[in-house]
């Protein structure tokens, strides 16, 4: 209750900054008062969503909503605050002058319209930004393509084509249309394999049913494996007991399969061509800062030869840094997922990548290269908590295996 009054205090106080720019600049009352309506039916919203929901801890997209408007008003408020607070400064020490230099009643200049104007016109940015990932980017899906290259690829995989997903997160979606038109188009890669690595759905198997006959239509020659991330185990929610979760995770396991992927727990496979092969290692979820650390390499590899060429599955990046590149053996590619780029950052290909979620994550997406093994972190098919994606685009990431070095 006490972290609802602070957290309530809070924000009524960023408010009241932002209204007093919004007033400054607006001298009719009802836009006035439109600010005010906005800003308690968020306030209104979230708490009605987040107290007494008979989903408790699941986040549900009308959740995800409110958490993403209330986000959206933080921020704007948050940016106007330290404007207006610093000429509130100026304001005060002018009154101050006043008061004691011409020995008059202490008085307060009026707020500037101009300081008000520069500070809603900076904070409508990023206001108008998030507002825009809720509506528009979180859909906004970008095929990348990546071109690899392996001196003892095997000769028959030379030009071998993989792509790859993660990160479904299949219990926030809310738009059949786009997530059809996103299945048509990893299909539309025609690659040689599918690969998902890990975080079907947010917390409960239940969520990925209306979705497994849409997703059951991908399809690629040499078949579509998986792996399980984070969220698959059911680790975010309270169950009425512990055969209950296990039972949530079977019933998972067993939509996937009626899906089609072949999915791999802490096991291997071969895929064959020409007498050839590569090895493909699936390891279940492991990830360092408290999350889960089912994945075990030795046993998911006990069936490949060191000098196999492999392909590793591991849905949490940090697991490549911490365990795969320190292993006796070399896996050439490891693909993850996890960070989802934060769904929020700046990018501009071949002169900018940030993102906050690099301060968590030394690998959080696009391909990264260590003692002479390579890593894709794919930023993630759909989105958790915030409902949408602001400069870091769902992707679909399209990999082609090359034999040899690179041409210049």
């Amino acid at each position: 209750m006490l972290r609802w009054v602070i957290f309530i205090s809070f924000y009524i106080l960023l408010s009241i900054y932002g209204f007093q720019a919004i007033k400054t600049i607006f001298k009719t009352n009802w836009v006035q008062y439109v600010f005010i309506a906005i800003a308690i039916l968020i306030i209104g919203n979230f708490i009605y969503n987040f107290t007494g929901a008979s989903e408790g801890r699941v986040l549900t997209p009308p959740k995800s909503y409110a958490f993403g408007f209330l986000l959206a008003f933080l921020v704007l408020n948050l940016v106007i605050v330290p404007i207006l607070f610093a000429e509130d400064i100026v304001r005060l020490i002018a009154g101050a002058y006043d008061k004691f230099s011409a020995k008059e009643s202490f008085y307060m200049p009026s707020r500037r319209r101009f300081v008000s104007l520069v500070a809603l016109g900076l904070a409508s940015i990023p206001f108008g930004a998030l507002l825009y990932g809720m509506h528009k980017g979180k859909y906004n899906f970008r095929v990348l393509d990546y071109t690899l290259h392996f001196d003892d690829l095997p000769d028959a995989f030379d030009g071998y084509r993989i792509t790859q997903i993660s990160d479904i997160h299949s219990g926030s979606f809310d738009n059949k249309e786009k997530i059809e038109y996103a299945v048509k188009l990893v299909n539309d890669q025609a690659s040689d394999a599918i690969m998902f690595t890990g975080d079907m759905v947010n917390n409960k198997s239940s969520e990925m049913v209306p979705w497994k006959d849409l997703f059951g239509q991908l399809s690629a020659k040499d078949g579509v494996y998986s792996v399980l991330g984070n969220h698959d185990y059911g680790d975010y929610v309270r169950w009425p007991s512990e055969e209950e979760k296990a039972k949530n995770l079977d019933e998972l396991i067993n939509i996937q399969k009626e899906m089609g992927f072949d999915l791999l727990l802490n096991e291997s496979r071969f895929i064959e061509k020409d007498g050839q092969r590569i090895a493909l290692v699936g390891v279940e979820n492991w990830g360092k800062g408290g999350f889960k650390k089912a994945g075990d390499l030795k046993k998911a590899s006990s069936k490949i030869d060191a000098k196999d060429f492999k392909i590793l599955m591991s849905h949490d990046p940090s697991h490549w840094e911490t365990e795969v590149i320190q292993d006796d053996y070399h896996y050439h590619l490891t693909l993850s997922g996890h960070t989802h780029g934060m769904q929020f950052g700046i990018e501009i290909p071949g002169w900018v990548k940030w993102s906050p979620v690099k301060w968590r994550y030394k690998y959080w997406a696009g391909i990264y290269k260590e003692m002479g093994q390579y890593i894709n972190v794919n930023r993630g098919f759909g989105y958790l908590g915030y409902p949408g994606r602001v400069g870091i685009w769902p992707e679909i990431t399209v990999i082609e295996l090359k034999k040899g070095a690179p041409t210049a």
